[in-house]
């Protein structure tokens, strides 16, 4: 059973409770990620919502406040996720978007406006209906995995779905009709400049065949993972995770392709190989000086000899 929200387990500021939602209509060629995230002990709200648009640019949202919704709603600003029943969620914007020509440039559009092209006014109605089991991450981690995820959590559910509903952007208006979708839901200590490495994928091919292999990277190469794998209606747990290749551009925390090797429950090997697309980079800053990007991408995906996998491609990566 998966509680909707949870007391805190700990006085740090960090620790923290997340919901994350990200979707993709091969037929309008849109999608969007969307993240609501609560720090109680300090007290703290954030979201974003980020919609890679059919022309190539990118619009945006992201809001802080002091998470005086939580726990009574997800809902922070203008973005909400909204539980109904076992399986199915409402997720909703209202309110503005900035939209950027290179998604790279987001972060440095608020303090260079003239990166932003334009400013739209946005609703956004999308109704998830999840198609498998809500598969939770730590159930079948092995003790290392367990211990090294818990720099990102304590729990972490997943679902895949597919979405329903209305995208409209001024006078433009896109219809979603049963694109792909995924949820997850997080709690525990989450300090995005301490935990240095990660990656976290979200893999679709179709409504049999998914895949979300996600691990933190520590210093010393070990790997704190977890993940699934879905077919034929069933989630088979990925036991084993090998980084085969994890190119960054030169210079920058901006990723180029991984690979990795996985072995699931079942003693089978798979090979998946990923590539991103255009990318929002996201920067954490702390107190100490530290500093790391995480980065938002919808990638190109392929399993084995399985071509045309797409979803999130997202990295943490410490400066």
């Amino acid at each position: 059973m998966e509680p909707l929200t949870h007391n805190p387990s700990s006085s740090s500021e960090n620790w923290n409770e997340s919901y994350y939602f990200i979707f993709y209509d091969k037929k309008n060629n849109i999608g969007g990620m969307s993240r609501v995230g609560f720090k109680p002990n300090k007290p703290e709200g954030m979201t974003f919502f980020f919609l890679f648009l059919p022309d190539g640019t990118v619009a945006a949202y992201n809001m802080t406040d002091n998470g005086d919704h939580y726990p009574n709603s997800i809902k922070v600003g203008g973005v909400e996720h909204h539980y109904l029943e076992e399986g199915v969620w409402r997720y909703t914007f209202n309110g503005p978007l900035v939209v950027v020509n290179n998604p790279e440039d987001l972060p440095n559009a608020r303090v260079n406006p003239s990166l932003i092209k334009d400013l739209l006014e946005a609703k956004i109605e999308l109704e998830f209906k999840g198609i498998n089991d809500t598969y939770e991450y730590s159930e079948f981690m092995t003790p290392e995995s367990r211990e090294l995820g818990k720099k990102s959590g304590d729990k972490h559910w997943e679902q895949i779905a597919k979405v329903t509903g209305t995208i409209k952007l001024e006078d433009n208006e896109y219809i979603i009709e049963s694109a792909m979708a995924q949820r997850d839901h997080t709690h525990g200590i989450r300090d995005w400049t301490g935990i240095g490495n990660w990656f976290y994928f979200v893999v679709w091919f179709n409504e049999a065949l998914a895949i979300n292999p996600a691990a933190i990277v520590m210093d010393d190469g070990r790997l704190g993972s977890g993940g699934f794998l879905f077919k034929d209606g069933r989630n088979i747990p990925l036991m084993e995770i090998t980084l085969k290749e994890h190119r960054f551009e030169k210079g920058k925390p901006y990723p180029v392709v991984t690979i990795l090797e996985l072995v699931d429950a079942e003693g089978n090997t798979h090979i998946l190989e990923g590539t991103p697309g255009p990318i929002i980079p996201i920067p954490f800053n702390d107190a100490e000086g530290r500093e790391s990007v995480l980065i938002q991408s919808f990638g190109e995906f392929t399993l084995d000899s399985i071509k045309g996998g797409y979803g999130s491609y997202e990295t943490l990566r410490r400066i």
